[in-house]
């Protein structure tokens, strides 16, 4: 879950009433306050909330729960049976707890779940037993033949837990999709989208569920009618993260989402914005590293058109994030299929890329030039990009592109940046084949910079791939121009086989002196 991935006192000062309430509620034994029927408990957190604020609140409390589940393992593991016991009352207490606030905002529940519910909080219950009689055991022999049977209880609820938690997220998803498709109502359908795209966010098992019930369908569905316009974009935005896992995808493919998404890349009276969310769910759906994307037949017989409506949005993008989308979009059709470079190049794909690159509103950030980059990168093995390159002043962009540096330090960006060095090394690497590109890369200077990251490793941020690709790059140029290096450069860095460059640039130490 995305939960972990917060500052970590972010993190306590959001648990920290959990957990007073979980104290507050093991010494009332789960008995709520109430003065008047009609008052809502105070410790039952998730009162008046929305649908979206209730489920996010019952996954935290999931997580609070399954965190404690693998701490109990780890404790028992170690034989600390004295916080094994106090760790097992805070589980049974925020189980309750839990199963309480779901029971306070659920309009409906199945007998399956009242069932998963019984069984877990009797076994919680057994499980604290079963530890406070291991507590109150000092023989040592008793407690390793009561270990045994801890540990399957332990199993025993962890499988009970992870059920309900299957069931329940089953039921909301459930709940959420009906309401996408039997509302009429624009706030209601509107809500309810909302909603199902924070349970996409938590993670692939949630949004495999959310597949399996039918949601790319239903939302699809929501795409298909003109009534419901102005909630493409949030549509379409949920579409893209359901679509990361594979049931996703089959279920694109049997409703025809490609050609949905055609249709409405194609139409020019959607917003830029709707545009922009269609093709980040090309994006997705195209993305290089999924390994379920051999099955999508129908994407190649709209390619044509998709592409085409992707350059066009690239060329009229009016911010940053528009570019992006639509640049990552293009990026990966470029490895999903070869064809699409030569579209591109039918369509001066290459000139309004390299255009957009000088517009500093645009393509202003690294994230960005590493689209712009791939996309550089898998034309340049056609023969004619070459012209295209030099006529936009491309080789220039590419040597620039071998200065990337990241001005956050943020890991992410640090790898952006990475990938943008490797694949400008690349790039000139395959186009150097051409005398004319090779010649206008030397008298640029990019001789003298590909030595450079090859021999500081600072330079390229310690990168491998980026070093091979500069060795590679360096390598064509010297055939291209053999007078541009020193002896020394050549003798270390283009005569030797390549991974005996590799090795020595590898092991090279900066001098500091």
């Amino acid at each position: 879950m995305h939960l972990i991935q917060v500052d970590s006192v972010q993190r306590w000062m959001e648990d920290l009433k959990l957990m007073t309430d979980c104290e507050c509620m093991c010494i009332l034994q789960s008995k709520p306050i109430s003065i008047e029927k009609d008052e809502q408990n105070e410790l039952i957190l998730s009162s008046q909330y929305s649908t979206c604020d209730n489920l996010q609140l019952l996954l935290k409390r999931a997580w609070i729960i399954s965190t404690e589940l693998t701490r109990i393992a780890q404790k028992l593991e170690k034989n600390r049976w004295q916080r094994v016991h106090s760790m097992t009352v805070r589980v049974n207490c925020h189980v309750r707890s839990m199963i309480n606030e779901y029971n306070s905002f659920t309009k409906s529940s199945s007998e399956e779940m009242h069932q998963l519910e019984k069984l877990l909080i009797d076994k919680c219950s057994e499980f604290t037993a079963f530890t406070e009689r291991c507590l109150q055991t000092e023989d040592e022999e008793i407690l390793k033949s009561m270990k045994s049977c801890v540990n399957e209880t332990l199993t025993t609820v962890a499988q009970y837990f992870g059920q309900l938690i299957e069931v329940v997220l089953t039921h909301e998803a459930q709940n959420l999709l009906r309401q996408i498709e039997l509302s009429g109502s624009l706030y209601i359908t509107e809500s309810a989208i909302s909603s199902l795209f924070s349970l996409a966010q938590e993670g692939a098992h949630l949004c495999h569920i959310i597949a399996k019930e039918g949601g790319v369908v239903a939302l699809f569905k929501i795409c298909r009618q003109d009534c419901f316009r102005c909630l493409y974009p949030q549509t379409l935005r949920t579409l893209a993260s359901i679509c990361c896992v594979e049931e996703g995808m089959h279920q694109l493919e049997k409703v025809d989402g490609i050609l949905c998404l055609a249709d409405i890349l194609t139409d020019n009276s959607h917003s830029e914005a709707t545009h922009a969310e269609a093709a980040a769910v090309i994006a997705q759906i195209t993305s290089p590293h999924l390994t379920f994307t051999q099955h999508l037949s129908s994407f190649l017989e709209n390619m044509e058109e998709i592409v085409t409506a992707l350059v066009k949005l690239c060329q009229e993008a009016s911010s940053g994030e528009v570019f992006l989308l639509a640049s990552a979009a293009l990026a990966n059709i470029t490895f999903f299929d070869t064809m699409a470079c030569e579209i591109l190049l039918q369509l001066n794909a290459m000139k309004i890329l390299l255009a957009a690159c000088s517009d500093k509103r645009i393509v202003d950030t690294p994230y960005s030039r590493d689209q712009v980059v791939t996309i550089l990168a898998n034309m340049s093995v056609l023969d004619q990009c070459a012209s295209e390159i030099i006529q936009g002043n491309g080789v220039q962009l590419l040597i620039e592109m071998l200065f990337e540096k990241s001005s956050s330090g943020n890991p992410a960006e640090v790898a952006a940046c990475e990938r943008v060095q490797q694949k400008s090394a690349v790039t000139l690497a395959r186009l150097s084949r051409d005398p004319e590109v090779a010649d206008v890369a030397v008298k640029l200077s990019c001789i003298p910079r590909l030595i450079k990251l090859c021999r500081s490793p600072t330079e390229r941020n310690n990168s491998d791939s980026v070093l091979v690709a500069c060795l590679a790059a360096l390598r064509r140029l010297a055939v291209m121009n053999p007078d541009g290096l020193e002896n020394s450069d050549f003798q270390q860095l283009v005569k030797p086989r390549l991974v005996d460059s590799f090795l020595l640039c590898t092991n090279m130490e900066e001098s500091f002196v």
